[in-house]
């Protein structure tokens, strides 16, 4: 066979030969004869895998649409309370991710060097970890805004935001630098993970730990039903009217908007999550991508759940983009929908 006949193609972070990305191991599954290979024209080199153009499109969007909210953010003094600076810590985390896959991109088709894997994959991982929990602590900080309402802010509330963003970041931080200190399977590809060169009992490890940060959200969401339902019906109560009441049935909208978020969460990270435990370096790469990539816009949905539908937020990037605030954004009544 000649050689001009093979693809040529970058090596990329999900299998060393992304040749195959969409194609069995077993190449031709019949019996039938064909003519010789070197009888046909060769074919044109395939320069660029299509799902890494893909994922480094969605980079390209996370890092822009989160460089906004951290650039509000940083810029308005106003938005220093506990939950804003967990909202700033999500946008930075999820800022890094996209950096990360766009990174990983341009590194891995011009340099095509194993540190520069590891490097970006490593800045890929403790961004991603940072996101998921920063997303745990949002969850934990409306918990908590809740259940000691009278006390939420005060100095106490703000000593242990910082206290949870400074465990995250150092969490992240030593998950993102496993494969750069020698955790990869560079030396003994048999280790590989369906992320190479993540090894199995890495991605295995990072999988779990995602579950059970899963649990404990859909836990503490749970309980932040049951105290908004009990505020909303003790207030229906009063008016005699529990179906009628405007707070009731606000109150059911944040409910709603509750278990979307929770949902939105699941359905993006779960496919993946699942897969990582389930298969190995020998599944075809094509599931891995169909699984990560909606991993991915995830942290394209974040700034639209957390950041833009927030009042003070909102109010802010009028405030950058045009320099106004208009009348129906700044005399918007706050309902318990906004939660």
């Amino acid at each position: 066979m000649s050689n001009d006949y093979e693809a040529s193609v970058t090596p990329s972070w999900l299998t060393s030969d992304p040749t195959v990305w969409s194609s069995s191991r077993d190449g031709f599954t019949d019996n039938a004869t064909y003519p010789p290979m070197d009888s046909f024209p060769p074919l044109p080199p395939l320069l660029v895998n299509p799902w890494d153009i893909l994922l480094c499109s969605s980079g390209t969007l996370i890092a822009c649409e989160n460089a906004l909210v951290v650039l509000v953010i940083w810029q308005n003094p106003a938005l220093r309370a506990p939950m804003f600076l967990l909202i700033g810590s999500l946008a930075l985390a999820d800022l890094l991710a996209g950096l990360g896959l766009v990174l990983h991109f341009t590194l891995a088709y011009l340099l095509r060097s194993d540190l520069a894997q590891l490097l970006t994959l490593g800045l890929v991982v403790a961004s991603f970890s940072a996101s998921v929990f920063s997303l745990l602590a949002i969850t934990i900080d409306r918990y908590l805004s809740l259940y000691y309402a009278l006390t939420y802010n005060s100095e106490r509330t703000a000593a242990f935001t910082y206290t949870m963003l400074v465990l995250l970041w150092g969490l992240s931080l030593c998950l993102g630098l496993l494969p750069v200190t020698g955790v990869n399977c560079l030396a003994e590809e048999s280790t590989c993970s369906v992320v190479r060169p993540l090894t199995k009992n890495n991605v295995a490890v990072l999988s779990v730990s995602f579950l059970l940060l899963f649990g404990l959200m859909l836990q503490l969401y749970v309980q932040i039903c049951k105290i908004v339902m009990h505020h909303a019906h003790q207030i229906a109560l009063q008016h005699h009217f529990l179906s009628a009441s405007p707070h009731y049935v606000t109150t059911r909208n944040g409910v709603a908007t509750l278990a979307i978020i929770l949902g939105t969460f699941a359905a993006c990270w779960m496919p993946f999550t699942v897969y990582s435990l389930v298969a190995d370096y020998t599944y075809p790469p094509l599931y891995t991508y169909a699984t990560l990539v909606p991993a991915t816009y995830n942290s394209v949905i974040n700034p639209v759940i957390y950041a833009f539908r927030n009042q003070d937020i909102q109010k802010a990037l009028w405030l950058v983009c045009c320099g106004c605030i208009p009348a129906r954004v700044a005399h918007r009544a706050r309902t318990p929908s906004h939660v």
